[in-house]
């Protein structure tokens, strides 16, 4: 199928389902896309006479669906005869349009497994030493990173051994728009846990789900991603608010109570900017940080800020955030502010400055520093106020 697509085509309806037949006795759906990349980007799916089936956006332009293996980002499964769907998003449409050419073949057998080599397992840094409060413990991880089954450069294995190596206990591995690498995390251990996450991503904002709540559809409105995720007892987070041409735009009539505040992209902490939003955004929000790690040399590696969360064990960490008892460092050995009951610990914080939510100001003398806390979120800045570290 050869076809052009105009800017008014994207304007009316930016995804497009272009159907095709799927007859009985197929083992393999295989779809290759070609376009110029250097003029627009479209991206990519799948849907199936049962639902969805799998997502890469534009980073692959094909992919492979058989009974016992898929292309990352897609689900494995027979396919079933009938109407199936490639699904073409309409991302950036140039004035003069855009030429494609979609290849869709089925055929009766399976073609092989691609190979997925294991990367070596190394040791795990120091632990810092944190004292629990009331037999709960604080854990080190990310709240926001992908692999390969969107548009990441590692495996699931490669990325939780990267983090395994920085010194993180969990990391949420949220992939845009899929669910695909979900039935994976818990047999990669290499010991950080993986939680399960999927970046519902729009051109106009994004949202990270967590928790095993089943795929959520990006094509509804954003209020229904909230409600997809309360129901199923996961946690939606806003986030990049303020994050260049991916900020958040949606409408939302239910404004979510957790906001990724502090992303890899603020890189200049002197801007006030996400500080502001979340105090805008609602009285009581929660801020946790997330990475956005794709690829070694792009955006920040994991833990980049570093999420800290006080819970049982790194397997219980969305209880935690839940409850508020969260904290933001810049990295997994930066200065660090922690709630511990009505006090404040602050480490390696010498000269740092504490930030009421009074705006009640005190410099930290020493590394490791007993204050008085109060209701409400605190922060540690510099003297020029660059921020150093959120707590709840």
């Amino acid at each position: 199928m050869r076809g052009h697509w105009s800017l008014d085509d994207r304007l009316e309806r930016i995804l497009r389902e272009v159907p095709f037949e799927v007859p009985p006795g197929t083992a393999a759906v295989t779809v290759r896309l070609s376009y110029d990349r250097a003029q627009g980007v479209l991206d990519l799916g799948c849907g199936a006479p049962d639902g969805f089936r799998g997502w890469s956006g534009g980073a692959r332009d094909t992919y492979t669906i058989t009974p016992s293996w898929a292309t990352p980002g897609y689900l494995p499964g027979e396919p079933e005869p009938g109407t199936w769907h490639v699904w073409l998003r309409l991302h950036r449409i140039p004035p003069q349009g855009l030429d494609f050419t979609l290849e869709i073949e089925t055929s009766g057998t399976v073609p092989p497994e691609p190979v997925v080599e294991e990367p070596p397992h190394g040791e795990r840094p120091p632990r810092r030493d944190i004292p629990g409060v009331d037999g709960l413990s604080w854990y080190a991880g990310d709240f926001h990173a992908h692999t390969v089954h969107s548009d990441g450069a590692l495996s699931i294995a490669e990325l939780a051994e990267l983090a395994h190596g920085r010194g993180l206990d969990f990391l949420a591995v949220t992939d845009h728009n899929t669910v695909s690498h979900h039935p994976w995390l818990a047999k990669v251990g290499r010991g950080v846990t993986l939680i399960p996450g999927q970046e519902v991503t729009t051109d106009r904002g994004h949202a990270n789900v967590f928790g095993d709540v089943g795929w959520v559809d990006f094509r509804e409105p954003a209020d229904s991603w909230a409600e997809h995720a309360e129901r199923a007892g996961g946690i939606m987070s806003v986030n990049h608010p303020l994050g260049g041409d991916c900020a958040w735009l949606l409408p939302l009539d239910g404004r979510t109570r957790h906001a990724e505040v502090w992303h890899s992209g603020w890189w200049d902490r002197r801007w006030g900017a996400p500080i502001a939003w979340a105090q805008s955004w609602r009285d009581d929000v929660i801020a946790i940080g997330g990475s956005d790690f794709h690829r070694p040399g792009s955006d920040g590696l994991p833990g980049e800020p570093t999420t800290w969360v006080l819970a049982e064990d790194p397997g219980t960490v969305l209880d935690g955030v839940r409850a508020g008892r969260v904290a933001i460092s810049a990295g997994p050995d930066a200065p660090l502010l922690l709630r511990l009951g009505d006090e404040l610990l602050a480490l390696d914080a010498d000269g740092l400055v504490l930030v009421r939510p009074t705006g009640e100001r005190q410099v930290i003398r020493g590394d490791r520093v007993l204050v008085r806390g109060m209701d409400g979120p605190h922060r540690l800045e510099t003297y020029e106020n660059e921020v150093m570290g959120l707590c709840q």
